[in-house]
């Protein structure tokens, strides 16, 4: 496939870093930062598929899909896959790579400025400002500034990135891509057992024995099995083109009715 003429301007990658702060604008729990994530990306992409609206429409549909990761390296990835719509590269392959790095990029950009950076700034400007001192609440607001302003760079650096390894992506194509969804499957399976948390309370006694379902059966032979198993249904009634509101509804009335009864 040949490269397609470099659309992407400086400027725009400035644009698309300014307007990756509004990631999580419109998020929900269908989609969570789908629709900041596919904002910010647009005016980039209507750029690059000014003159071809089905292409446009596919990566519209794409970058819709589930997304949730850390709204400081978010811009990094976005640029990394603004650099390979730009050159052109398979749809499979650019689903791929987002799927694979939104996850870790999530938990690297929590342990670096939720659990590290912030922590720390904040207990050194809380100690300058339990004395009364305002340089604490001035170099919170600086730091915490300079962690927003460090979205373009990043921005910048991870289209770099693509465009340089586009060429080494292309020999492997297809292995990139299936290693990407692999990927990005093993991290949607460690993602289940983290987000979501199904306890069964009843107990079964046995003369002098008492059995609890869920620590001593179920958690004994397949621990978070109930999570996977509620999450294929969501699966499996999504594919059927059940509306995620309803089956939003029914999960808080499951769970009401099974805490009412003491089930969950």
């Amino acid at each position: 496939m040949a490269s397609k003429e470099k659309l992407i301007t400086t400027s725009d990658l400035h644009i698309l870093g300014f307007r990756s702060m509004f990631l999580q604008a419109s998020f929900n729990f269908e989609r969570m930062q789908a629709g900041g994530f596919t904002w910010a990306m647009l005016p980039l992409l209507k750029r690059i598929y000014k003159d071809d609206k089905d292409a446009l429409r596919a990566a519209m549909v794409d970058n819709l899909e589930f997304i949730n990761t850390h709204p400081n390296l978010v811009g990094f990835m976005m640029g990394l896959m603004i650099a390979m719509e730009e050159n052109g590269e398979s749809r499979d392959l650019i689903k791929g790579i987002k799927v694979a790095l939104f996850g870790p990029l999530a938990g690297i950009g929590d342990a670096i400025f939720w659990f590290t950076i912030l922590p720390i700034v904040t207990g050194i400007c809380a100690s300058f400002a339990s004395n009364g001192n305002m340089i604490g609440p001035v170099i919170f607001f600086v730091v915490y500034v300079a962690l927003f302003l460090l979205r373009n760079p990043l921005t910048i650096a991870g289209y770099n990135l693509g465009a340089k390894a586009i060429s080494q992506l292309k020999e492997a194509t297809e292995a990139v891509g299936n290693a990407a969804t692999i990927l990005g499957i093993t991290v949607i399976g460690a993602l289940i057992s983290d987000y979501i948390a199904i306890e069964l309370l009843p107990e079964i006694t046995v003369g002098d024995f008492t059995v609890n379902l869920q620590s001593d059966f179920f958690d004994m032979i397949i621990p978070n099995f109930l999570p996977f198993c509620y999450v294929m249904l969501m699966y499996f009634l999504l594919k059927k083109r059940v509306n995620p509101v309803t089956l939003i509804l029914a999960t808080i009335i499951i769970v009401l009715v099974c805490s009412f009864f003491g089930i969950l």
